[in-house]
């Protein structure tokens, strides 16, 4: 695992989220056309968790298969920023939903100092490779080092039995009338 906040790192890292998220059920719901996504989606992903690369939470694995952008304790989302972006490029009649799903995810973030894991994603042409697992876990070393839980949500079911099997717990789940849910975790430092 690397952490990385050269520009040139930025980019791949940015690029291996990307790539990752292009099937994720939460995120192609809020952007569903291919060049909404491409757009909007990496603005989205810097304002939620670009304070990462400053941070030295921004990991990748060394040929970028994997990426993962982390907020450690006491940092958090541009919140003004998202609602802005969210307000200029989703739809009226999605608006409602979309801030419930995020006003939800900021109430189920642990009052105590912990690691936010944002965002993590394996290229889609090396799923299956335990890329995800190796990057998660030495993510977690890095938050463990520093004796602090980690915190996530997660946007696809399908990633659930991973973070079950490196410690996390659901606690809880984020439904609104349209959205696909979402399942806030937690793991205790270790």
């Amino acid at each position: 695992m690397i952490i990385t906040s050269e520009l040139t790192h930025k980019t791949k890292v940015i690029d291996t989220v990307v790539l990752g998220f292009t099937a994720d059920p939460f995120v192609r719901w809020l952007f569903p056309d291919p060049q909404d996504y491409l757009t909007h989606f990496p603005v989205l992903m810097q304002h939620f968790a670009g304070e990462a690369f400053d941070l030295n939470a921004a990991f990748h694995l060394a040929d970028y298969t994997t990426s993962a952008l982390g907020l450690p304790p006491g940092s958090h989302p541009d919140e003004d920023s998202i609602v802005a972006l969210l307000k200029a490029h989703l739809p009226a009649e999605k608006l409602d939903d979309a801030f419930s799903a995020f006003e939800q995810m900021d109430a189920c973030h642990p009052d105590e100092p912990c690691w936010h894991l944002a965002f993590l994603a394996t290229d889609p042409a090396h799923v299956g490779k335990r890329h995800g697992t190796a990057l998660l876990e030495g993510t977690l070393e890095h938050c463990d080092k520093d004796g602090k839980p980690a915190y996530l949500e997660s946007t696809n079911p399908a990633n659930l039995s991973l973070y079950e099997r490196c410690g996390f717990r659901a606690i809880g789940k984020i439904e609104t009338k349209t959205s696909p849910p979402l399942f806030p975790m937690v793991r205790e430092a270790r």
